[in-house]
């Protein structure tokens, strides 16, 4: 077949590949291409582990039986907000911590692969300007922090970011254009992660976005591991003498990036994975449920969790399944290594999603309903392996405020993030003797003062912060 004139330019063994998969569906308009197309469309199919796509798709993948796991649910190993839970105190959490962070063991991660279309922004969703008074970016948030850290800490604390192929290059022009926002360039690691195809719910065969591309989507932010690695991530943590990651979304601006409590508590109970929690304000809110099952930590979604369960009370009152997630983590690399060379570690979950293609006429259709399934990971579906998995609650009003939908939704909006963040540094300064009038909006950032000995030297106890203010470095 590879020397029909039709794929005189594409590697025999992919094309015999592509037959012995029933998938050469993918070559019918390879007459019509340009060298340029041919070689873009050739780059993709190498890409592709057709055995996995088969695996996946004649795999249908049994749902568990998610009454009989909530049924044996309980709740997690935990320290709770007022430090009970744990065999050691919140300080010598904290002071673990410190140390690691001294020691220049810790790295940063940061996923920033989603577009901000929900939020009617059309940029990746990093760029979002959220500085209540600033606007400055997501983005900008926490490189101030890193930097404040670096500065008050005397460490370097590499970041490595990741991207999706849709957020890429605007969001490295965005960090080259930016000097990094103030962060050594050397210091800061933009990498993209990977994708996989749809296929056709029906028939299984990989759909097409165009003559020259298949249809192509983020494999999730399970794929964050294998992305690290592939970018060399983990070889340059490794150099550093980095062996501690710490894991956040870039969609939370209260995200504690390189907390040193959260780090303590994973160091102190000999844990590969921690995953820092808020407790749930009602029994079915829409949040990943972190529970223990038959011994292993793991995460029930909320909309595979009865009703029963998540209504269960334990003889306080509370909710037994109290813990949501929020997508921050603390991992071991040596963890994280041993979870990338295992193709168990991370399961591919199937999606029914609406997917345009391009049919047989080259035509786009567009669908009115679920035509495709698409594959992505999930991270925390690492829980389950690591040893020791462990869990920390926060304090929602100071870790957790999601820029996620547009102002005039009910919930997770740019706004209720932005009134979070005045709350806090409200609170900073009140607790610096500052007073603060009311309806006045403040902004700290942390590099004018990261921790509250230092805003305390630098502001005028007795004061009254009478209109908006924007305390910046």
């Amino acid at each position: 077949m590879s020397d029909h004139p039709h794929f005189a330019d594409l590697p025999s063994p992919l094309v015999s590949k592509l037959h012995a998969f029933g998938q050469e569906q993918v070559l019918r308009f390879w007459q019509e291409l340009d060298a340029e197309r041919r070689s873009h469309l050739a780059r993709q199919l190498e890409a592709i582990d057709l055995e996995l796509i088969a695996k996946l798709v004649s795999g249908n993948e049994a749902k568990p039986d998610y009454a009989a796991l909530a049924a044996r649910a309980t709740a997690p190993p935990a320290v709770r907000r007022d430090g009970t839970g744990a065999a050691w105190s919140p300080a010598d959490a904290r002071e673990a911590g410190l140390r690691a962070i001294r020691q220049g063991r810790v790295a940063a991660v940061i996923v920033a692969g989603g577009q901000g279309t929900r939020l009617g922004f059309d940029l990746p969703k990093g760029l979002f300007p959220i500085g209540p008074l600033s606007d400055r970016t997501l983005f900008q948030c926490f490189a101030d922090r890193l930097i404040a850290m670096r500065e008050h800490y005397g460490v370097a604390i590499p970041l490595y970011v990741m991207t999706s192929p849709l957020t890429h290059d605007q969001t490295v022009g965005y960090w080259a254009e930016n000097d990094f926002l103030g962060l050594p360039k050397e210091d800061v690691i933009l990498f993209c992660q990977g994708t996989m195809p749809a296929v056709d719910a029906e028939t299984g065969k990989l759909l097409m976005s165009d003559k020259d591309s298949l249809c192509l989507s983020p494999d999730g932010h399970g794929g964050t591991i294998k992305a690290l690695d592939s970018a060399g991530c983990f070889e340059d943590a490794t150099r550093r003498g980095v062996d501690l990651f710490s894991y956040i979304q870039v969609d939370n601006p209260l995200a504690a990036l390189c907390d040193p409590d959260l780090i303590g508590h994973h160091l102190m109970a000999g844990s590969e994975m921690t995953t820092q929690v808020v407790r749930k304000r009602y029994a079915e809110e829409k949040v990943g449920n972190v529970v223990m099952i038959d011994g292993s930590v793991r995460i029930i979604e909320y909309s595979d969790l009865p009703a029963a369960a998540a209504e269960r009370r334990n003889e306080s009152g509370e909710l037994s399944l109290w813990a949501g997630n929020i997508a921050v983590h603390v991992f071991d690399l040596a963890f994280l290594r041993r979870a990338v060379a295992s193709s168990d570690a991370l399961p591919f979950h199937h999606a029914s999603k609406v997917t345009p293609y391009l049919n047989d006429e080259g035509e786009i259709v567009q669908p009115a309903e679920p035509n495709s399934i698409k594959f992505e990971r999930f991270i925390f579906d690492l829980l389950p392996w690591a040893e020791n998995a462990f869990v920390v609650e926060a304090d929602p009003g100071k870790a957790f405020a999601p820029v996620k939908n547009a102002d005039g939704a009910a919930n997770d909006t740019p706004e209720l993030a932005r009134q979070a963040m005045v709350q806090l540094d409200r609170q900073r300064l009140q607790a610096a003797g500052v007073k603060v009038a009311a309806e006045v909006r403040v902004e700290i950032n942390p590099r004018f003062a990261f921790t509250d000995e230092q805003l305390a030297a630098k502001v005028t106890a007795g004061e009254t912060v009478t209109s908006d203010r924007y305390f910046g470095p």
